[in-house]
């Protein structure tokens, strides 16, 4: 039986969560709770000690711990992960039936009800991903509901917290049949090589679909295109498929090479006539400002925080000077396609970065369009911080 125990929520914050807001953190709680056992099960009680909401604590890099029920007689027992997996699952019934699409969100965390984890579908394998471990405290109620899902092959997971400081390590594999890798998944007709067993990263970001189809379907034609902080270059995949004239994607990691011909190769690209550069993306820009290179389009989606051994870049701060150096390359009528996922900061201010950007380079431009998380990765109103991405095409005078 797990614990349970009544906190007190700052009594300024009390109206936030009696209208549903899920996080718990040192400003919002009242009582300390530092040291409890993760998974502990919390209620939380107004003054009077009438009922708000419960949920349970797991420390993550976002908080204490997640409410997850609103309902003063819900117990967090098996039945209730059966209630929210199936209404999960319920409302993106469309994907499970799209055949030229067969990777996407199933729960989105505190979106679908359950802060603290993720689970993603790919070609009837199941990923989920456990950010505390008070969340992996619930590991046999929530295994035993996922397997009841829609075409369930079988379930990997990656554990995104730390023990003694180190992350856990160890095989992803946990239920039903072990594919063999790569499994290719299919994105709107395009094919991604996927590993659910090599590490944190599997081959592809989900909430970028939308952001993809859009430069394969209306911007890559006849272009010439600059992928920076690439990955496993699926922006340039698109991009080649959409009629790019050449694609150039660059990343520090040495994977990305292997990683991006691996792509190119099962859409029936020749790698060989595509660009692919292992290389500072800060350097590279600096190598491209020498030798008067310019793109027709620039894609801009760098990590929120990012390290080499000589930059250190943080969204928040430095998102501005970045945004300058891509408009430096840029051609006249170029486009830039500005990404973050950085969740500090929302899309006014992103604006504003754009916007002194340009001022500060001395040029003019539009905005064409903006995008943030796609349907599957489902947010709530009273968190706002959970739809983090921000993208915003970008048109250079």
């Amino acid at each position: 039986m797990t614990a349970e125990i009544m906190i007190k929520p700052n009594p300024k914050f009390t109206k936030q969560f009696q209208k549903g807001f899920p996080l718990l953190n040192k400003d919002n709680v009242l009582t300390d709770l530092n040291d409890l056992v993760e998974g502990t099960i919390l209620t939380l009680t107004d003054s009077k000690r009438n009922f708000i909401a419960r949920g349970y604590y797991g420390k993550q890099n976002k908080g204490l711990g997640w409410l997850v029920s609103w309902k003063e007689q819900e117990a967090i027992d098996g039945a209730f992960f059966d209630r929210k997996l199936q209404n999960a699952v319920n409302q993106r019934l469309h994907f499970f039936y799209d055949e030229d699409t067969t990777a996407f969100r199933v729960f989105n965390s505190e979106g679908d009800g359950f802060g603290g984890i993720t689970l993603d579908y790919f070609e009837g394998y199941y990923l989920i991903q456990w950010y505390s471990k008070g969340a992996y405290s619930f590991k046999e109620d929530i295994i035993s509901a996922i397997k009841k899902l829609p075409n369930y092959k079988g379930l990997y997971q990656k554990k995104r917290f730390s023990i003694e400081g180190k992350y856990v390590d160890e095989d992803d594999f946990v239920d039903g049949d072990r594919p063999s890798f790569p499994l290719l998944v299919k994105e709107n007709g395009v094919q991604f090589a996927i590993y659910l067993n090599d590490g944190a990263m599997v081959g592809v970001f989900l909430d970028q679909r939308e952001v993809r189809k859009r430069i394969r379907d209306e911007y890559a034609d006849g272009k010439k295109v600059l992928n920076t902080f690439s990955y496993t270059g699926a922006f340039s995949v698109f991009a080649a498929l959409g009629g790019a004239a050449e694609t150039t994607s660059v990343d520090l990691a040495n994977r990305s090479l292997s990683k991006t011909i691996e792509q190119f190769s099962i859409n029936g690209i020749d790698y060989e006539s595509e660009n692919i550069i292992v290389e500072d993306v800060f350097k590279y820009f600096k190598f491209a400002v020498k030798k008067e290179l310019s793109f027709d389009m620039v894609i801009l989606d760098p990590p929120s925080f990012a390290r080499s051994k000589k930059h250190t870049f943080s969204a928040s701060k430095d998102y501005k000077d970045l945004l300058k150096e891509a408009i430096a390359i840029t051609k006249k009528n170029g486009v830039i396609v500005a990404s973050t996922n950085c969740s500090t900061f929302d899309m006014k201010k992103f604006k504003g970065f754009i916007d002194k950007a340009f001022k500060e380079t001395g040029g003019s431009y539009k905005l064409l369009e903006e995008y943030s998380l796609p349907e599957d990765f489902k947010t709530i109103n009273q968190y706002k911080q959970g739809d983090y991405l921000k993208v915003v095409f970008i048109k250079k005078y």
